[in-house]
Protein backbone atom coordinates (compact mmCIF):
# COMPACT_ATOMS: atom_id res chain seq x y z
CA UNK A 1 0.00 0.00 0.00
CA UNK A 2 1.23 3.56 -0.69
CA UNK A 3 0.18 6.87 -0.18
CA UNK A 4 -2.21 8.30 -2.42
CA UNK A 5 -3.86 6.62 -5.45
CA UNK A 6 -1.66 4.01 -7.58
CA UNK A 7 -2.63 2.42 -10.54
CA UNK A 8 -0.42 1.26 -13.38
CA UNK A 9 1.35 -2.70 -14.00
CA UNK A 10 2.22 -2.89 -9.72
CA UNK A 11 -1.15 -2.38 -9.01
CA UNK A 12 -4.39 -3.72 -9.19
CA UNK A 13 -5.75 0.04 -9.93
CA UNK A 14 -6.96 2.84 -7.67
CA UNK A 15 -10.10 1.35 -5.80
CA UNK A 16 -7.15 -1.23 -4.60
CA UNK A 17 -5.27 1.81 -3.58
CA UNK A 18 -4.81 2.81 0.16
CA UNK A 19 -3.56 6.22 1.62
CA UNK A 20 -1.26 5.72 4.54
CA UNK A 21 -0.29 9.21 5.17
CA UNK A 22 -2.22 11.93 6.25
CA UNK A 23 -4.00 14.28 3.31
CA UNK A 24 -3.39 17.85 3.06
CA UNK A 25 -6.58 19.15 2.62
CA UNK A 26 -8.03 17.65 6.37
CA UNK A 27 -11.45 16.94 4.85
CA UNK A 28 -11.73 13.59 5.46
CA UNK A 29 -13.67 12.10 8.83
CA UNK A 30 -13.59 9.15 10.58
CA UNK A 31 -16.05 6.17 8.78
CA UNK A 32 -16.63 5.52 12.72
CA UNK A 33 -18.60 9.27 12.93
CA UNK A 34 -20.52 8.60 10.20
CA UNK A 35 -21.95 5.29 11.61
CA UNK A 36 -22.36 6.95 15.01
CA UNK A 37 -24.74 8.76 13.48
CA UNK A 38 -22.73 12.06 11.85
CA UNK A 39 -24.12 11.48 8.62
CA UNK A 40 -23.47 15.09 6.97
CA UNK A 41 -20.36 14.44 4.89
CA UNK A 42 -22.80 11.23 3.84
CA UNK A 43 -26.20 13.68 2.57
CA UNK A 44 -23.68 15.51 0.79
CA UNK A 45 -22.17 12.79 -0.79
CA UNK A 46 -25.33 11.57 -2.00
CA UNK A 47 -26.73 14.96 -3.03
CA UNK A 48 -23.53 15.67 -5.35
CA UNK A 49 -23.76 12.40 -7.14
CA UNK A 50 -27.35 13.03 -7.63
CA UNK A 51 -27.14 16.24 -9.30
CA UNK A 52 -24.02 14.99 -11.18
CA UNK A 53 -25.93 12.50 -12.50
CA UNK A 54 -29.21 14.68 -13.15
CA UNK A 55 -30.73 11.67 -11.26
CA UNK A 56 -34.54 11.70 -11.08
CA UNK A 57 -34.91 10.46 -7.63
CA UNK A 58 -32.39 11.18 -4.83
CA UNK A 59 -32.37 7.01 -4.16
CA UNK A 60 -30.90 6.60 -7.42
CA UNK A 61 -27.96 9.02 -6.54
CA UNK A 62 -27.82 7.16 -2.89
CA UNK A 63 -27.50 3.55 -4.60
CA UNK A 64 -24.03 4.83 -7.14
CA UNK A 65 -22.50 6.81 -4.06
CA UNK A 66 -22.79 3.05 -1.95
CA UNK A 67 -21.78 1.58 -4.53
CA UNK A 68 -18.84 3.74 -5.13
CA UNK A 69 -17.90 3.46 -1.36
CA UNK A 70 -18.56 -0.22 -1.14
CA UNK A 71 -16.33 -0.69 -4.07
CA UNK A 72 -13.51 0.85 -2.29
CA UNK A 73 -14.04 -1.23 0.80
CA UNK A 74 -14.20 -4.41 -0.45
CA UNK A 75 -11.29 -3.78 -2.89
CA UNK A 76 -9.14 -2.34 -0.24
CA UNK A 77 -9.12 -5.42 2.01
CA UNK A 78 -9.25 -8.44 -0.55
CA UNK A 79 -6.87 -6.96 -2.75
CA UNK A 80 -3.91 -7.38 -0.40
CA UNK A 81 -5.51 -10.36 0.90
CA UNK A 82 -5.35 -12.07 -2.34
CA UNK A 83 -1.71 -10.45 -3.37
CA UNK A 84 -0.06 -10.69 -0.24
CA UNK A 85 -2.29 -13.00 2.40
CA UNK A 86 -2.76 -10.46 4.85
CA UNK A 87 -5.00 -7.62 4.76
CA UNK A 88 -5.05 -4.36 6.56
CA UNK A 89 -7.65 -3.97 9.90
CA UNK A 90 -10.15 -1.21 8.41
CA UNK A 91 -11.17 -0.36 12.31
CA UNK A 92 -13.41 2.46 11.39
CA UNK A 93 -11.97 4.76 13.70
CA UNK A 94 -8.97 4.31 11.75
CA UNK A 95 -10.42 3.98 7.96
CA UNK A 96 -11.11 8.18 6.85
CA UNK A 97 -13.08 9.33 3.54
CA UNK A 98 -13.89 12.48 2.34
CA UNK A 99 -17.09 12.64 0.38
CA UNK A 100 -16.15 15.47 -1.62
CA UNK A 101 -13.80 14.32 -3.54
CA UNK A 102 -14.24 12.86 -6.57
CA UNK A 103 -14.49 8.83 -7.11
CA UNK A 104 -12.59 6.12 -6.48
CA UNK A 105 -13.56 7.30 -3.24
CA UNK A 106 -10.32 8.53 -0.80
CA UNK A 107 -9.52 6.51 1.87
CA UNK A 108 -6.74 7.20 4.23
CA UNK A 109 -5.66 4.34 7.04
CA UNK A 110 -4.15 5.83 10.11
CA UNK A 111 -3.26 2.26 11.41
CA UNK A 112 -1.15 -0.03 10.92
CA UNK A 113 -2.40 -3.75 12.35
CA UNK A 114 -3.11 -6.15 9.57
CA UNK A 115 -5.17 -9.28 9.51
CA UNK A 116 -4.81 -12.97 7.51
CA UNK A 117 -6.49 -13.47 4.27
CA UNK A 118 -9.41 -15.88 5.34
CA UNK A 119 -13.29 -15.61 4.52
CA UNK A 120 -14.29 -15.47 8.28
CA UNK A 121 -11.69 -12.09 8.47
CA UNK A 122 -12.54 -10.37 5.78
CA UNK A 123 -16.76 -10.86 6.57
CA UNK A 124 -16.09 -9.06 9.66
CA UNK A 125 -13.54 -6.64 8.51
CA UNK A 126 -15.74 -5.33 5.59
CA UNK A 127 -19.07 -6.99 5.71
CA UNK A 128 -20.18 -6.18 9.76
CA UNK A 129 -17.83 -3.65 10.41
CA UNK A 130 -18.76 -1.62 7.84
CA UNK A 131 -21.44 -2.65 5.11
CA UNK A 132 -23.53 -3.30 7.80
CA UNK A 133 -23.66 0.18 9.75
CA UNK A 134 -22.87 2.14 6.11
CA UNK A 135 -26.38 0.28 5.29
CA UNK A 136 -28.15 1.51 8.19
CA UNK A 137 -26.70 5.35 7.22
CA UNK A 138 -27.86 5.48 4.07
CA UNK A 139 -31.49 4.42 5.33
CA UNK A 140 -31.89 6.78 7.95
CA UNK A 141 -30.25 9.49 5.29
CA UNK A 142 -33.56 8.51 2.98
CA UNK A 143 -35.74 5.80 1.11
CA UNK A 144 -33.79 3.09 0.01
CA UNK A 145 -34.05 -0.87 -0.31
CA UNK A 146 -31.88 -2.82 1.93
CA UNK A 147 -31.86 -5.33 -1.12
CA UNK A 148 -30.74 -2.72 -3.26
CA UNK A 149 -28.08 -1.99 -1.26
CA UNK A 150 -26.93 -5.60 -0.69
CA UNK A 151 -27.18 -6.37 -4.37
CA UNK A 152 -24.46 -3.43 -4.53
CA UNK A 153 -22.43 -4.96 -1.86
CA UNK A 154 -22.40 -7.89 -3.66
CA UNK A 155 -21.39 -6.14 -7.33
CA UNK A 156 -18.81 -4.50 -5.60
CA UNK A 157 -17.12 -7.83 -4.21
CA UNK A 158 -17.72 -9.29 -7.57
CA UNK A 159 -16.06 -6.33 -9.48
CA UNK A 160 -13.18 -5.91 -7.16
CA UNK A 161 -12.65 -9.87 -7.98
CA UNK A 162 -12.51 -9.38 -11.92
CA UNK A 163 -10.09 -6.81 -11.53
CA UNK A 164 -7.75 -8.79 -9.27
CA UNK A 165 -7.99 -11.86 -11.56
CA UNK A 166 -7.43 -9.21 -14.54
CA UNK A 167 -4.56 -8.11 -12.56
CA UNK A 168 -2.93 -11.34 -11.74
CA UNK A 169 -3.35 -13.13 -14.94
CA UNK A 170 -1.35 -9.81 -16.77
CA UNK A 171 1.55 -10.54 -13.62
CA UNK A 172 1.51 -14.03 -13.85
CA UNK A 173 -0.03 -14.05 -10.63
CA UNK A 174 -1.81 -17.11 -10.94
CA UNK A 175 -1.73 -17.71 -7.04
CA UNK A 176 -3.35 -13.90 -6.55
CA UNK A 177 -6.28 -14.99 -9.01
CA UNK A 178 -6.89 -18.51 -7.30
CA UNK A 179 -6.96 -16.90 -3.73
CA UNK A 180 -8.75 -14.30 -4.55
CA UNK A 181 -11.40 -16.08 -6.51
CA UNK A 182 -11.50 -19.00 -2.87
CA UNK A 183 -12.11 -15.60 -0.82
CA UNK A 184 -15.10 -14.32 -2.73
CA UNK A 185 -16.67 -17.63 -3.43
CA UNK A 186 -16.88 -17.88 0.78
CA UNK A 187 -17.68 -14.56 1.02
CA UNK A 188 -21.10 -14.73 -1.40
CA UNK A 189 -21.97 -17.46 1.00
CA UNK A 190 -23.31 -15.18 3.49
CA UNK A 191 -26.77 -15.11 4.42
CA UNK A 192 -26.89 -11.13 2.80
CA UNK A 193 -24.61 -11.97 -0.13
CA UNK A 194 -25.84 -15.34 -1.20
CA UNK A 195 -27.93 -14.91 -4.09
CA UNK A 196 -26.67 -11.12 -5.24
CA UNK A 197 -24.78 -12.11 -7.84
CA UNK A 198 -25.26 -15.19 -10.13
CA UNK A 199 -23.71 -17.46 -12.85
CA UNK A 200 -19.83 -18.15 -13.91
CA UNK A 201 -19.60 -14.08 -14.44
CA UNK A 202 -21.34 -13.28 -11.45
CA UNK A 203 -23.87 -11.21 -12.77
CA UNK A 204 -26.42 -9.00 -10.78
CA UNK A 205 -29.79 -10.47 -9.71
CA UNK A 206 -31.02 -6.55 -9.07
CA UNK A 207 -30.41 -3.37 -10.17
CA UNK A 208 -28.77 -0.38 -8.74
CA UNK A 209 -31.09 2.12 -10.79
CA UNK A 210 -28.40 3.67 -12.63
CA UNK A 211 -30.63 3.29 -16.16
CA UNK A 212 -32.83 6.14 -14.37
CA UNK A 213 -30.13 8.69 -15.17
CA UNK A 214 -30.30 10.78 -18.44
CA UNK A 215 -27.97 8.35 -20.75
CA UNK A 216 -27.03 6.20 -18.23
CA UNK A 217 -27.66 2.74 -19.75
CA UNK A 218 -26.70 -0.44 -18.54
CA UNK A 219 -23.86 -1.27 -16.25
CA UNK A 220 -21.92 -4.38 -17.14
CA UNK A 221 -22.80 -6.64 -14.97
CA UNK A 222 -26.72 -5.65 -15.02
CA UNK A 223 -29.61 -7.64 -14.19
CA UNK A 224 -31.24 -6.43 -17.19
CA UNK A 225 -30.77 -6.87 -21.10
CA UNK A 226 -32.62 -3.75 -21.87
CA UNK A 227 -33.05 -0.79 -19.28
CA UNK A 228 -36.70 -1.31 -18.35
CA UNK A 229 -38.49 2.13 -19.46
CA UNK A 230 -37.91 -0.01 -23.21
CA UNK A 231 -41.01 -2.70 -21.89
CA UNK A 232 -38.29 -5.35 -22.58
CA UNK A 233 -38.33 -8.17 -19.71
CA UNK A 234 -34.99 -9.16 -17.90
CA UNK A 235 -32.85 -11.65 -19.04
CA UNK A 236 -33.49 -15.10 -17.43
CA UNK A 237 -31.59 -15.99 -14.38
CA UNK A 238 -27.77 -16.63 -14.76
CA UNK A 239 -27.08 -20.93 -14.92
Amino acid sequence: MEPGASDGSGSPGGFFALRTTAPATGGHRPLSALYAGETGPLTARVDRVAARLGAPERRVGASVAHLGLAARLWSTALGPAAIHGRFPLLDPAELHWDGALTSPDDLWWAGSATRPATVDELRAAVLETHLVPLHAALRRDGNISPRLLWGNAGSALAGALRELVRWARSQGRPDAAERAAALVSGLLDHPDLAGTVRGPRLRRASCCLYYRCPGGGLCGDCVFDHAPRTGLEARPPAP
